[in-house]
């Protein structure tokens, strides 16, 4: 493999629909040339300029064949599954992401989600938005709850999944973590293996999904697991959508197998008008956002540094490496 070049001869492209991130960049007063673009167009266009390219939504794989020059995709993502990892080693293109960018915001966005459905706050600003003051209620089922001795289930406990761990206990709590070993975490309740989720639905008040998309967890939250959830329970999604089984979820929501969901991804994105989920009372749409943040930029541009920095000393292994 060449030896990586100067920072001074690097050329680094940035893609990203809104993200800032040439400007954070260019803050920090390094040698490389950079560019950045706004949409797959300009991205096909000026993407053979580049050994080094951040992006993540708006990768395509055929860009490997037609940047000879790169050497080097640093996602701006934490999730990596629209990049074809055998076909960057065959290339030998190196791949990392952007994990723990986003792990406070989206921990946070999911602990908003679980207050915002048991305080009904979507439904008090469809009401200002009517100009309705709702009358208390009689029907104990129908009003506000509170948190203190509830079970949340969180499915994947990576750095998202604990950190919500945390902000769920300062709530009062009861916590299960779900993952794929069973290894004991200071401030959780209990942890089982993947593979007995089915036996914790039951017990769980909320279900949070913080886990990646994999083969093992597409689908995951299906009919089976509706089932076995309690009556009434809540799910929280902002993992991805296609952990979920849609047509399932809907069924489950129908029904009043589950009392409400809070949903930050989908399987179609953005999500389209004639879904049915835009209409559903009891259902919390946000628009993929739970990573966003004033502060992302800063947390990415950190890591492609040191991924950089990395490079440059020759590290055989670089900050969230995945290929």
């Amino acid at each position: 493999m060449k030896p990586w070049p100067q920072e001074s001869e690097l050329t680094i492209g940035f893609a990203h629909a809104a993200y800032e991130l040439g400007a954070e960049f260019a803050a920090r007063g390094r040698a490389a040339r950079s560019f950045e673009v706004r949409s797959l167009d300009e991205l096909k266009a000026r993407a053979p300029e580049a050994d080094v390219l951040v992006v993540s939504g708006l990768w395509r794989n055929e860009l490997i064949a037609a940047c000879p020059r790169l050497r080097f995709v640093q996602s701006i993502s934490a999730g990596t599954d629209q990049f074809d990892k055998p076909a960057f080693a065959t290339a030998g293109i190196r791949l990392a992401s952007a994990q723990g960018g986003n792990e406070r915001a989206v921990a946070e966005h999911a602990m908003a989600l679980i207050l915002g459905l048991t305080r009904q706050i979507h439904l008090a600003r469809d009401n200002q938005m009517a100009k309705h003051w709702r009358p208390m209620i009689g029907d104990r089922a129908r009003r506000e709850d509170e948190l203190g001795g509830k079970t949340l289930v969180i499915v994947g406990l990576g750095r998202i999944g604990l950190r919500l761990a945390g902000l769920a206990a300062a709530f009062g709590l009861r916590i299960i973590g779900v993952r794929r070993s069973e290894r004991p975490e200071p401030g959780i309740d209990a942890i089982v293996a993947t593979e007995k989720l089915g036996k914790v639905l039951a017990e769980a008040d909320i279900v949070a999904l913080t886990c990646p998309l994999t083969p093992e967890t597409e689908g995951l939250i299906g009919r089976e697991a509706f089932a076995a959830m309690r009556p009434g329970s809540l799910l929280i999604n902002v993992a991805r959508g296609r952990v979920v089984d849609e047509a399932a979820l809907l069924e489950a929501l129908g029904s009043g197998r589950l009392a409400g969901a809070a949903l930050d991804c989908f399987h179609d994105e953005p999500l389209p008008p004639a879904s049915p989920f835009w209409a559903q009372a009891n259902v919390i749409v946000t628009p993929h956002s739970a990573g966003e943040t004033r502060a992302y930029e800063t947390n990415v541009v950190d890591i492609l540094l040191d991924n950089l920095d990395g490079l440059a000393r020759g590290d055989a292994e670089l900050r969230n490496q995945i290929v």
